[in-house]
């Protein structure tokens, strides 16, 4: 199988990412959640088709006639462990392999697995909502800290938000009775990837306060620019053993609606404690979701390379706007992901999410969401056409000028 990369080889065909179609007539919960006046660059769905390989996958399938009760394709798991063996030289086997519906069904599976009610769950914020909720779900106790931010220069000289985990915080809040440390990364909503000692120097944490690590890993194949991304469970048999790692193809190939994510889980023990806690409860992936998998991971790695010099000429696109025209405006440099996060608290802004929906007729995501941290920021989408992001900019400039001039 081959490797994605950033270079598109003379064969492969041209991807168009710049047409805008119509998606506010359809089915689509990102268009139709807010009035048709609203552009929407709130959630995680792309406003990109998925990849021709997947749909004629899904046509020959839906063809076939017939969706009594099915089974995962014989291939997939081979396809998967070959996969990860070929990006990031992880050696994973078939039987470590735990199919989910959907990685906000893993992070409440995870939570409900380890531990006993009354136990501590260690995340990072802001994040991801599900990280706030899912341990609250099933009686566990939220023990949140903050990530540390900064302005810092990146390698090629813009400065911008730049986040990373404050070990010292991490150490003075841990909890007594924490026994999950659940992981985003890439980070959403700030855009990290973290590099290779971050994540080592999480490792010798967990190893040492004796925590189970879950690893949501869901955006670790939208890199922006050179950004390479390093499974936690890579880095060694020790740190694996007690690791959970969630992954899925549904933001890459914009296939979220099939529902199709897994877990990898090389320690025999936490594996059954997984599926005793899936037990009758979660569902089988549907056909559908299984058949996407397969065409995606084997056959779209050439249109996952353009994907990402396109969101990644997005991301500079953006980036630029904002310095030029809101310049006390705080933001990060997304090293992976296809969500900006945006500071308006130096402009005095406590609501901007308010003040985007109603006065620039833009739905983004509210940073309060993500929690502590969160506090003036809203999340931004730009994984969509150019002339989407052009317009959003623009509406939310002249919000902007309403209030602040």
């Amino acid at each position: 199988m081959p490797t994605p990369s950033h270079q598109e080889t003379p064969s492969s065909p041209l991807y168009d990412f710049d047409t805008v179609l119509d998606r506010l007539h359809s089915d689509s919960g990102k268009w139709r959640r807010y009035p048709a006046d609203i552009l929407p660059l709130w959630v995680a769905d792309m406003d990109f088709p998925s990849p021709p390989p997947i749909l004629q996958a899904l046509h020959t399938r839906v063809d076939h006639g017939f969706f009594g009760y099915g089974m995962e394709p014989p291939e997939l798991r081979e396809l998967l462990c070959t996969r990860m063996s070929n990006l990031y030289g992880w050696q994973i086997t078939p039987e470590q392999i735990v199919f989910l519906p959907g990685l906000v069904c893993g992070l409440n599976v995870v939570s409900r697995a380890i531990g006993a009610p009354g136990d501590g769950v260690m995340v990072n914020t802001p994040v991801y909502p599900p990280f706030l909720s899912a341990p609250v779900n099933h009686d566990r106790v939220l023990n949140p800290i903050p990530l540390a931010v900064a302005q810092h220069p990146s390698r090629d000289g813009r400065t911008a938000l730049h986040y990373t985990m404050n070990f010292a915080a991490m150490e003075e809040g841990l909890l007594p009775n924490t026994r999950l440390f659940i992981l985003c990364n890439p980070h959403n909503p700030v855009g990290r990837a973290y590099t290779r000692p971050e994540l080592e120097q999480l490792a010798e944490f967990c190893l040492r306060h004796d925590l189970v690590l879950c690893s949501d890993e869901i955006h670790c194949d939208l890199l922006m620019g050179d950004t390479q991304h390093t499974p936690i469970a890579a880095l060694g048999d020790e740190i694996a053993a007690r690791t959970i790692t969630l992954m899925a193809p549904s933001k890459t190939f914009n296939i979220p609606g099939l529902g199709c994510s897994f877990a990898v889980v090389p320690n025999v023990e936490l594996r059954r404690r997984i599926e005793k806690a899936m037990a009758g409860i979660v569902p089988h992936v549907n056909l559908l979701g299984f058949v996407a998998t397969y065409a995606a991971y084997a056959h779209c790695d050439d249109w996952l390379a353009q994907l990402r010099a396109y969101l990644t000429a997005n991301r500079d696109f953006l980036f630029d706007y904002v310095k030029t025209k809101w310049p006390q405006v705080g933001l990060t440099l997304p090293e992976a992901t296809y969500l900006g996060w945006l500071n308006f608290g130096a402009l005095g802004i406590e609501q901007p999410y308010q003040l985007f929906l109603e006065q620039g007729k833009v739905a983004l995501g509210d940073g309060v969401a993500f929690g502590a941290g969160g506090e003036g920021f809203v999340r931004l989408n730009y994984g969509c056409p150019r002339p989407l992001l052009e317009e959003a900019l623009a509406r939310m400039s002249h919000a902007l000028e309403l209030v602040v001039g």
